[in-house]
């Protein structure tokens, strides 16, 4: 386990959340909508659009429910408007944290959020309060099982990553977004399908947690923000010390 990868470290848990699977695929479904009414309806002319249904097939939602999106914003028939909206703020503790969400009611979004915050014991700042701690990259998650960590990081650096962080369970590869596209592809051509292919932040300083209450109340926040129907990703600074990772 690489203990201070950002990355590895968080998806580590992620099996639990996706287990939710009805709520999951909403999500899916509403980014698959937004991207697909932002750009071109083709993945192969929309960059955004292929990221979401290569989520949506790691997944494994259904072909016919993710034709069936795309359908209706082709025809006009997908009258909702999402607004995109990025939540900024504090984890107790001093963690950073970046809420980004999908809504189309930005007053019940941000209500749900800060309530969040609050009960948690955090708070809620203004966009660009936390913003500056992180960069903007493209990553890339691979199962261990499709490469080696060599073969990995020779391929990606090959295709033009800028870094790739191995574990015992998977390969993530990391990118400047101008060549997330280029990477992604390279790699599912070489590797077959990725676990998950987006744009996310990267922490430019992590803040190791190695008290487990305090992980496990971390957690609950970021649970408690992953349920909400308009969030569509969480993001923070922190990575979990080895010695609590198999205990959370």
């Amino acid at each position: 386990m690489a203990g201070h990868s950002q990355f590895a470290n968080i998806k580590h848990r992620k099996g639990a959340q996706d287990a939710k699977r009805a709520k999951l695929f909403t999500k899916i479904l509403r980014e698959i909508t937004v991207a697909a009414k932002s750009g071109q309806p083709d993945p192969n002319f929309n960059p955004r659009l292929r990221n979401a249904m290569i989520e949506a097939r790691t997944n494994n939602m259904p072909k016919d429910r993710v034709d069936a999106a795309i359908k209706k914003v082709i025809s006009g028939s997908e009258g909702d408007n999402f607004e995109e909206i990025r939540y900024e703020g504090y984890a107790p503790n001093g963690i950073a944290i970046i809420v980004e969400a999908l809504t189309d009611n930005r007053n019940r979004t941000a209500s749900e959020v800060r309530s969040i915050f609050t009960k948690s014991g955090g708070s809620l700042g203004e966009t660009g309060s936390v913003g500056f701690m992180f960069n903007r990259v493209g990553v890339i998650q691979f199962d261990s099982k499709v490469a080696s960590d060599d073969e990995m990081f020779e391929a990606a650096l090959e295709f033009g990553a800028s870094e790739v962080e191995s574990s015992s369970e998977i390969h993530v590869v990391i990118t400047d977004p101008e060549s997330f596209s280029v990477v992604r592809d390279s790699l599912i051509e070489k590797f077959g399908d990725s676990l998950s292919a987006k744009l996310d932040w990267k922490a430019i300083n992590s803040m190791e947690i190695s008290d487990l209450e305090q992980a496990q109340k971390l957690l609950k926040m970021i649970d408690a923000l992953e349920d909400c129907d308009d969030v569509q990703m969480v993001t923070g600074n922190y990575v979990f010390a080895e010695s609590i990772v198999n205990l959370l």
